[in-house]
């Protein structure tokens, strides 16, 4: 005797296998920079307008940067506190800890983002007051005054001086310290200046590297990665169940040859949870060729999330649909979109992070 289905359970037996396939999840995050307009932790309005933005365009991670230039977006001692103290009076009460909270009344996890290596232009910075410019990375050339120590602009701070790794140190526990209940926490600018990619010639560098038999390059790739460790060290100390993440140079060349930041081997060797690689060719063909040239250098690519480079693109939405949706199928982690600003100045951007069903 045939069984009779009924059918109303027939039509949903016939709906969820399409349901399941049109409704994958997505994995998305949004690099919120700190000075560029609008600043997201100025006013509550603002914190609100970041908060919405992000959950309609589906955004399940904020890397909101919070330390940039030796300043600080927090409550700090060591860096410059100037950034916080402006924004606290529009908010009346500690941004970053309201930000968190809205967050995660939305479900969505906050890392902060933390441009390491770099002062930026910043030639009054604290670091470089305490320390003098034997801090900064310099080439063999000979240097007249502050100014001749600037690589694209920037200060760079020497991956091999311990010094720099100590003060930073104690910059990661005042961020932890005073907010336990940040999601994560993303290190940025872990590497050498990979313009004309010359330096390391500090004083203290010098002498270190006479010490060992390594080359120098090889030498300076492992003060990359050795300052990168001491870093992950004081973070999972302070913090044992925080997510903890560093960005990546594309492409790999670039990265490997240029910034001597070895990458695939953080994750490799499980020093970090993820790296988010800064993929940000405005050319959809390209963007394409760096990710899958380094697929097969890691163990686990799901570990991997793709930066893309929205402020390249906010005048051609067209190609950055298409490295999204790249993207969002390479089997990668988080699709990481830079930056907030960016989505701002073409809506027709945030359009591009809706839900479309497959062809």
């Amino acid at each position: 005797m045939k069984k009779f289905i009924p059918g109303y359970i027939l039509c949903l037996l016939l709906i969820l296998p399409c349901a399941a396939q049109c409704a994958e999840p997505l994995h998305r995050a949004l690099l919120v920079m700190a000075e560029v307009e609008p600043q997201a932790l100025s006013s509550r309005e603002e914190i609100n307008r970041l908060i919405n933005l992000a959950k309609k365009a589906r955004v399940k991670i904020l890397f909101v940067q919070v330390y940039r230039g030796n300043k600080a977006w927090f409550s700090s001692r060591l860096a410059d506190p100037t950034p916080y103290e402006k924004c606290l009076k529009g908010v009346s009460e500690d941004p970053l800890k309201l930000l968190i909270k809205e967050a995660h009344r939305s479900g969505i996890e906050v890392h902060a983002w933390l441009n390491m290596l770099s002062l930026g232009s910043n030639k009054d910075a604290r670091m470089l007051k305490k320390y003098g410019i034997h801090i900064l990375t310099r080439n063999p050339q000979e240097k007249n005054n502050l100014e001749d120590y600037k690589i694209d602009n920037q200060y760079f701070l020497e991956p091999g001086d311990t010094r720099v790794r100590n003060e930073l140190s104690k910059i990661i526990e005042e961020i932890l310290g005073g907010y336990p209940d940040l999601d994560g926490i993303q290190f940025d600018y872990v590497r050498y200046p990979d313009k004309n990619p010359d330096y390391g010639y500090t004083e203290m560098n010098m002498e270190r590297f006479k010490k060992t038999s390594l080359a120098w390059e090889d030498w300076k790739r492992a003060q990359v990665t050795e300052t990168l460790e001491h870093f992950v060290r004081k973070a999972r100390q302070l913090h044992p169940g925080l997510r903890v993440s560093a960005t990546g140079c594309m492409p790999y060349q670039r990265a490997y040859y240029e910034a001597y930041q070895d990458w695939p081997s953080w994750l490799n060797r499980g020093l970090l949870d993820f790296v988010t690689i800064m993929d940000y060719s405005p050319d959809p063909s390209e963007f394409e060729r760096w990710i899958l040239a380094v697929k097969g250098k890691v163990d686990n690519f799901r570990k991997v999330n793709i930066g893309i480079g929205a402020y390249k693109l906010t005048r051609s939405p067209e190609k950055f649909e298409e490295e999204l949706r790249f993207s969002e199928g390479a089997g990668a982690g988080e699709s990481v979109i830079f930056h907030y600003a960016s989505l701002l100045e073409n809506s027709a951007l945030i359009n591009c992070l809706e839900i479309k069903p497959r062809r």
